[in-house]
């Protein structure tokens, strides 16, 4: 494959204004810790959420979403839309809590929830798990589609990628900090979605392909259509409907869907103006992540099906691919090279535009855990602000070789997210009820944790996940074999659920002054709280300063309601590229009907919220 003297014009064009960028902010970002991580928090609503989107982009998802729609069709997808639910539960019910909180890290939370030598554990510990451990592994993820791409489209080597992508990005990262990385994102998701709108319109038709008919009637495209998994396979029913929907989305921690918020997600909202920018800024990031992005990739994936019907016709035609990095994943970049010259160059500057924004997010979330929550608290807690600051900027750059060296040892994203979706599972229903429930304490979040990675370690990596397991096969007839893989992901749950509230039973809750403190400063009302309230009262304690209703029953029915909004706009956009206008045009009308229910909630929420 050949760039054109545009298509480098292009990259370069786009390498030189973000640096130009992170140059320009680096001088205010630098002022302080405040600066350097949440840009002083003054961020509107629109450039935040388009943030988050541009972070969730990544070069990553597009190969992640080719991988399981090659494999197991369209439907596959609802592994990952079913977090859909977070997000909206994020949005209407904690959006609001996180921005009231004006901690400056989620992890910070911890000592603002729960007192004493436990708090201050949990705080410092999960700083290192989820900034360093997890974080790394969420980047390695996004390198490794880097490098594949680079290998595929560009014939570099995987430590040639891992170079010249790493460098600019750590460079403008480290210098511009939050700031830098908010407004290098606003450009960086305009760039993507160009980019990955001309590649899908131009891949499904090239001669091989024939256009959107011949696409969805070809043999090897007809079976992958469904956007709703085969109700008669058990097995794929459960895994892809019934396990995500009905545990999944609230039980299990994943960056940028964590239930109750948390992470780069958490960062963003704490950084909003006020409250009603913090929702706004979540809010716009669900619709564009679920309803917008995701049939670009689809029909890139459904296209390579026709150019690249197997793993043999990939490898014959990229053979310097090595056999630890050949993939289904690798055909979203395959196609990519069928573009002609200066779509090329814009689809190459929006894959590092993906890339960069999702590593340049990761590498300052990450460091502001390591500077807020572990180097001030345990290292060095007087500490000045400009010594904080090159904290980041030096942990910046460890975080991003650390990622380096993970990804060139990895195969396929896949198995970081079956990694990161276990290691946190039974753990989401804590962060869910710890702002509304009074007695979980410091040492249920501990539990949690522990018991979910080393029961996560025995199912996935020793002979436990492996005991026999009796069950029916599609036909009906029952049999003897080792367990299920989607057996696993709710057994895990389960027991690290009874764990953690056993825990929670068994041990002293936090103190009233705690209690007192926090619910002060969130308000966050409901039946959970009954207890605390009435204490207060008896200590004649004053904590309760919002008279008004509890807002989170009409924030759970606005949850519900945008959930049908934007499942329909996603849906109805698919029967559209299909051709099914009859269930296109009905979709379309729940749209309109939900969304104008929508305003009618948004509006009750924000009279009883502001």
């Amino acid at each position: 494959m050949e760039l054109s003297g545009l298509d480098y014009s292009l990259i370069f064009g786009f390498f030189a204004i973000v640096l130009g960028i992170g140059i320009y902010v680096s001088k205010t970002s630098g002022k302080n810790t405040s600066e350097y991580f949440l840009s002083g928090r003054n961020m509107p609503w629109w450039i935040l959420g388009v943030s988050m989107v541009a972070t969730t982009f990544s070069t990553d998802t597009p190969n992640f979403v080719t991988d399981i729609v090659r494999k197991d069709g369209v439907s596959s997808n609802w592994m990952w839309w079913a977090f859909l639910i977070t997000g909206l539960l994020t949005v209407f019910v904690y959006a609001k809590l996180w921005r009231k909180s004006n901690v400056s890290t989620d992890i910070e939370f911890y000592e603002l929830r729960y007192g004493g030598k436990p708090a201050k554990f949990l705080r410092g510990f999960r700083a290192m798990y989820l900034g360093v451990i997890f974080n790394v592994f969420a980047m390695a993820g996004v390198t490794l589609a880097a490098i594949k791409i680079g290998g595929v489209m560009l014939g570099l080597q995987p430590w040639e990628t891992v170079v010249y992508a790493g460098v600019i990005t750590v460079i403008f990262s480290a210098i511009g900090g939050f700031k830098g990385v908010v407004y290098t994102d606003f450009i960086l998701f305009f760039v993507a979605m160009a980019g990955a709108i001309g590649a899908a319109y131009y891949c499904v038709n090239l001669p091989e392909v024939g256009g959107i008919e011949n696409l969805i009637t070809h043999e090897n495209v007809a079976n992958k259509l469904n956007i709703f998994p085969d109700f008669n396979n058990k097995e794929i029913l459960i895994t892809l409907i019934i396990i995500p929907l009905a545990v999944q989305w609230w039980s299990s921690w994943f960056p940028g869907a964590e239930p109750g918020g948390g992470g780069y997600i958490a960062q963003r909202m704490l950084a909003a103006k006020d409250e009603n920018h913090a929702i706004g800024a979540t809010f716009f990031f669900n619709i564009m992540h679920y309803a917008l992005r995701p049939w670009p990739w689809i029909l890139v994936a459904l296209a390579s099906l026709v150019v690249f019907p197997d793993l043999e016709s990939i490898r014959e035609a990229f053979p310097n691919i090595t056999d630890d990095k050949l993939g289904h994943d690798v055909a979203y970049s395959a196609m990519l090279t069928k573009l002609p010259s200066g779509l090329l160059g814009l689809v190459l500057a929006s894959l590092v535009a993906a890339y960069m924004s999702t590593i340049s997010t990761h590498l300052n979330w990450g460091s502001s855990y390591i500077v807020n929550d572990f180097y001030k608290q345990t290292i060095n807690k007087e500490a000045s602000e400009r010594e904080l600051v090159n904290v980041g900027r030096i942990s910046t750059v460890i975080l991003m070789v650390l990622s380096a060296f993970f990804a060139l040892r990895l195969q396929n994203a896949s198995q970081l997210f079956d990694i990161i979706i276990m290691f946190g599972a039974g753990t989401g229903l804590i962060f869910i009820l710890r702002w509304f429930w009074w007695r979980i304490n410091a040492w249920s979040e501990i539990s949690a944790m522990v018991s979910s990675g080393i029961i996560s370690y025995l199912f996935k990596l020793t002979i436990v996940g492996k005991i026999l397991f009796t069950h029916k096969d599609v036909s009906g007839i029952t049999i003897e074999g080792w367990m299920p893989s989607y057996a696993q992901f709710p057994l895990v749950v389960f027991i690290t659920t009874i764990i953690w509230l056993t825990v929670t039973f068994m041990t002293q809750p936090e103190t009233n002054k705690t209690l007192f403190n926090f619910y002060k400063k969130i308000q966050p009302g409901g039946p959970g709280w009954n207890k605390t309230i009435a204490d207060a009262k008896e200590a004649d304690v004053e904590i309760v300063t919002d008279t008004q209703p509890w807002n989170v029953p009409s924030g759970i029915l606005a949850m519900i309601v945008a959930m049908i909004f934007i499942y329909s706009i996603m849906f109805a956009t698919g029967y559209w590229i299909y051709g099914d206008y009859t269930y296109a045009i009905t979709l379309t009308i729940v749209v309109i009907a939900s969304g104008f229910i929508l305003t009618r909630l948004w509006k009750k929420i924000r009279a009883s919220v502001f």
